[in-house]
């Protein structure tokens, strides 16, 4: 996949490395040689140091056959005005801007752009180790409102099939890790002393989870 990083700062350059380390070819754009520079010697992409919303600096970044695009500079305003040239332009398919404002996610929203707001999914994330410490979630969707869970089997479900743990609309069992091997289990899957369970449930339904390892 061909991918575009505008804004080379933390967030910028680690995804960037971590792009380039799957094996895709990316192309990093900043304003700031030395911010390029971070990404060390071993980098494997490519480096374009200009503005991150100039038509011919997008060009050189070979914007115009690109996979996908994402806006990590520190400024909003630039964030969303290289993620609409990037949608709108050059119909770019995948499009991600960083947001640092929250209340403003709505309005790009509504022109088709995807956010992600550090500040939102940050107090989203405090919320969820402050008030669940047992359930410490290993992945978030959408606002945080589904969440990917691993908790290892309480006595009390031992013996349980996963149908009479899973609740419709709520909670799914969706994998089991047992002995280091993990698989896909059905219905009447009976747990295990030592089974890891990994569940994705809505977040609103953490404090029923904690009952049930209470219980």
């Amino acid at each position: 996949m061909k991918v575009i990083i505008m804004g080379c700062g933390r967030l910028g350059g680690q995804v960037a490395r971590l792009m380039a380390a799957d094996g895709h070819d990316v192309a990093v754009i900043d304003s700031d040689a030395a911010a390029l520079d971070r990404l060390g010697d071993d980098f494997r992409g490519r480096r374009v140091l200009g503005v991150g919303f100039d038509r011919d600096v997008l060009l050189d970044a070979g914007i115009a056959d690109a996979d996908a695009f994402a806006a990590t500079s520190s400024s909003d305003n630039a964030n969303i005005v290289a993620a609409r040239i990037a949608r709108t332009i050059f119909r770019v398919p995948r499009v991600v801007a960083r947001l640092y404002d929250p209340s403003r996610a709505e309005v790009y929203q509504r022109l088709g752009l995807v956010t992600i707001s550090s500040t939102t999914w940050g107090a989203q994330r405090i919320q969820e180790l402050l008030t669940h410490r047992e359930l410490d979630p290993v992945l978030t969707f959408g606002g945080g409102e589904v969440v990917v869970i691993s908790i290892e089997t309480p006595p009390s479900w031992i013996g349980r099939a996963i149908k009479h743990i899973n609740v419709p609309g709520e909670v799914h069992v969706v994998a089991i890790t047992r002995h280091d091997r993990a698989w896909l289990p059905l219905s009447g899957t009976e747990l295990q002393a030592g089974d890891v369970v990994h569940l994705v449930a809505l977040a609103a339904a953490l404090a029923r989870i904690e009952e049930w390892l209470g219980g």
